[in-house]
């Protein structure tokens, strides 16, 4: 897996993938004051403080930084990648990341939330598993954004679904896929 690339967005789905967590241990207290400020900055502190906070370490185990209540996981940014990528989503966005990573399809009706609103690392605008840059996978840079997940297509059908989107609009990424998903910028 590129780091560089995918640390961001699928680390997140690995998170997600992998949410059966290890409690972390007391005398990282310092480092996990400020791993949890910045999976906190993925969401409005009304849901960010709520939520279960969760890293992964450089061997891909989980570990839960602190247990939530309201349903939504949040993960800190990662820092090596280019921009910022903390991210927070429900348990129906959790279950359709955990499909994508296993490449299966998602549970249908099952729509789920997903917030970043500290940006997002550049992805491929069309291939949910591309690790770089091409001439044909559409990379772009998206800024802080919420996203919409296991919609039914008729939802996905009122947003543009172009390969190279306008960023500053709501449109469909990875659209054809079993993955597409509505990106909504807020800023």
């Amino acid at each position: 897996m590129n780091r560089s690339v995918l640390i961001g967005r699928r680390s997140f789905f690995a998170f997600a993938l992998m949410i059966v967590a290890l409690p972390a241990a007391a005398k990282n207290a310092p480092d996990n004051a400020r791993t949890i400020a910045s999976a906190e900055r993925a969401a409005p502190a009304a849901v960010a403080t709520g939520a279960t906070i969760v890293t992964m370490d450089a061997n891909g185990t989980m570990h839960t930084l602190r247990e939530g209540h309201n349903g939504f996981t949040c993960m800190p940014d990662d820092p090596h990648t280019p921009g910022p990528d903390p991210m927070c989503m429900d348990k129906n966005a959790l279950e359709w990341v955990g499909a994508m990573m296993a490449h299966k399809a998602p549970s249908s009706g099952k729509i789920g939330f997903m917030y970043m609103l500290a940006g997002g690392t550049d992805a491929s605008n069309t291939d949910p598993y591309a690790s770089k840059p091409t001439s044909s996978n559409h990379w772009i840079k998206t800024g802080p954004h919420v996203m919409v997940v296991g919609a039914d297509q008729a939802f996905y059908d009122q947003y543009p679904k172009g390969a190279d989107p306008n960023t500053s609009t709501p449109y469909v990424m990875w659209a054809g896929t079993p993955y597409q998903h509505l990106m909504v910028p807020v800023k």
